[in-house]
């Protein structure tokens, strides 16, 4: 039987997110020099979200976009099912830029890891910073830590982080530690 419990809803998400772009502006400045790059295919909801939040509070565009690393993951030829590669959007290039790359969940870090080669393709950024929403505590196969946590989780091996957005549909946001 799979369990469900209930890790963030409304509004302390939208308490969480306002708090992170807030950190992002601290070490960020005006992001005149940063650009925002979401990971396929949820990281993309966070960043469309705090992109938002961002250009709220700054009063002009943020630079983003969405990055898919399906082919250069150490996984890709190791598994059973066909990979379905999602769109990369980025049109801007990241020579000497601040990324700020994000994604809902970090647990391995090896779509993290992943993620970094494939931005390889759009110049080589002045530096890298990790967002996530949740960070699985205990789950990395490969030392990569975020910059900005909206929460830690301690998680079993077995359980798994599920975020619901708007965007795909669901009445509200909503994250789940499902066992």
């Amino acid at each position: 039987m799979n369990k469900k419990r209930l890790i963030l809803s409304q509004p302390l998400l939208d308490v969480i997110l306002a708090r992170l772009a807030q950190e992002i502006i601290e070490n960020n400045g005006d992001m005149k020099n940063s650009v925002v790059i979401g990971l396929q295919p949820r990281g993309i909801f966070l960043a469309k979200r705090i992109v938002k939040v961002l250009e709220e509070i700054l009063g002009h565009k943020v630079d983003h976009g969405k990055l898919d690393a399906t082919f250069f993951r150490d996984d890709f030829r190791r598994r059973d099912s066909i990979l379905t590669p999602n769109s990369t959007d980025i049109d801007f290039v990241i020579e000497n830029k601040k990324v700020i790359l994000i994604d809902d969940v970090l647990a391995t870090g090896r779509t993290v890891r992943a993620a970094l080669d494939a931005m390889q393709a759009f110049g080589r950024p002045n530096k890298v910073e990790l967002l996530c929403l949740i960070d699985r505590s205990y789950r990395r196969d490969i030392p990569i830590q975020p910059d900005y946590t909206g929460r830690k989780v301690n998680t079993q091996k077995s359980q798994k982080v599920l975020v619901e957005w708007q965007e795909q549909g669901f009445k509200t946001d909503k994250v789940w530690l499902m066992d």
